[in-house]
C-alpha cells in the first residue's frame, strides 16, 4: 500500500471515473475524499466502503463546482479531517452536444466552469499545502477533446483544451517543488457522461442510438472498444508512484489510438 499516509482529494467522484479513482487509490492506502452528487445513501455506502479497503479515513464534501468559494472550502475541509490534499485529482465533468449558432449561452457557461475553472480553483487552493510538503501529484481527467475536435461540442473541447494549458503551466511552476502535474486523456469510456450525451447526438446528427455508439462515439477509436473507468484508474496510481516523479507537464492519451 504505497499511498499509506497520503491524502487524495477528486472531484466528481460519485459515479464513473472519479469512483473508480477513489477506490484505486483507497486500495493502496490513501485516505480519500470524494465530492459529487448524488443519493446521499449511496454516497455514504461508498465512503464507507473506501475507508473499509484503505484502513485510512474517508469523507464527502458536496462542494459544488460551479461555486469558487464551495471549492476553497473542500480543500480547507479535506485539510481539516484528513491531512493534505497530497493528490488532487480534477475529474467534475458536464457535456452539453449542440451546433454553435445554437449553443445556449448558460451552456457555455457552465461547462467552462466546470470542466475548466474548477480545476483552477481547486489547484489553487491546494498548491500551497503541496509545495510545504514538498510533494503532490495533480491530476487532470482531460479528454482526447484536449487534442482534437469534434462537432456541436465547442465548449467541452475548449474547455479540455484549457485544461492541457492550465496543467503545462502548473507543472513548470511547481516542478522544483516535488510537485507533479499531469493530464489524463482517455478516449470514450462508458460513464453516465456518455451515457447521457447519447440522446442528444442522436437529435443533432439524426441518427438512432446504435448509429451514435458504433458510428461517432466509437468510430475515431481504431481498438472499437470504450476504455473502462479501472484502466484510466491505474494510470492515475502510476502517476502518484515514485516511478513517475520525472513525469510531469504531460498529456497522456487513452483512446484506444483515437489520437494517433
Amino acid at each position: 500500500m504505497f499511498l499509506k499516509g497520503k491524502t487524495a482529494l477528486i472531484t466528481g467522484s460519485t459515479s464513473g471515473i472519479g469512483l473508480a479513482y477513489a477506490k484505486a487509490l483507497a486500495a493502496e492506502g490513501a485516505a480519500v475524499m470524494i465530492n459529487g452528487f448524488g443519493d446521499a445513501d449511496a454516497i455514504e455506502t461508498e465512503r464507507k466502503a473506501l475507508a473499509e479497503t484503505s484502513g485510512a479515513k474517508a469523507a464527502y464534501s458536496p462542494a459544488d463546482m460551479s461555486r469558487p468559494d464551495e471549492i476553497a472550502a473542500m480543500v480547507k475541509a479535506c485539510e481539516e479531517q484528513l491531512g493534505g490534499p497530497d493528490i488532487l485529482i480534477s475529474n467534475a465533468g458536464v457535456q452539453f452536444v449542440s451546433p454553435i449558432e445554437e449553443f445556449p449561452i448558460e451552456k457555455w457557461d457552465q461547462i467552462i466552469s466546470i470542466n475548466l475553472s474548477a480545476a483552477f480553483h481547486a489547484i489553487r487552493a491546494a498548491v500551497p499545502g503541496m509545495k510545504a510538503r514538498k510533494w503532490g501529484r495533480i491530476i487532470n481527467t482531460a479528454s482526447a477533446h484536449s487534442l482534437t475536435a469534434s462537432p456541436f461540442k465547442s465548449a467541452y473541447v475548449s474547455a479540455k483544451h484549457g485544461l492541457a494549458g492550465l496543467t503545462k503551466t502548473v507543472a513548470l511552476e511547481t516542478a522544483t517543488f516535488g510537485i507533479t502535474a499531469n493530464c489524463i486523456s482517455p478516449g470514450y469510456v462508458w460513464t453516465p457522461l456518455v451515457e447521457k450525451q447519447i440522446p442528444d447526438t442522436m437529435k443533432a446528427r439524426n441518427m438512432t442510438r446504435e448509429q451514435v455508439m458504433n458510428d461517432v462515439l466509437l468510430a475515431g477509436q481504431p481498438t472499437k472498444q470504450f476504455v473502462t473507468a479501472e484502466q484510466v484508474a491505474s494510470m492515475a496510481l502510476w502517476l502518484c508512484s515514485d516511478g513517475a516523479a520525472s513525469t510531469t507537464g504531460t498529456n497522456i492519451s487513452m483512446d484506444g489510438g483515437w489520437t494517433a
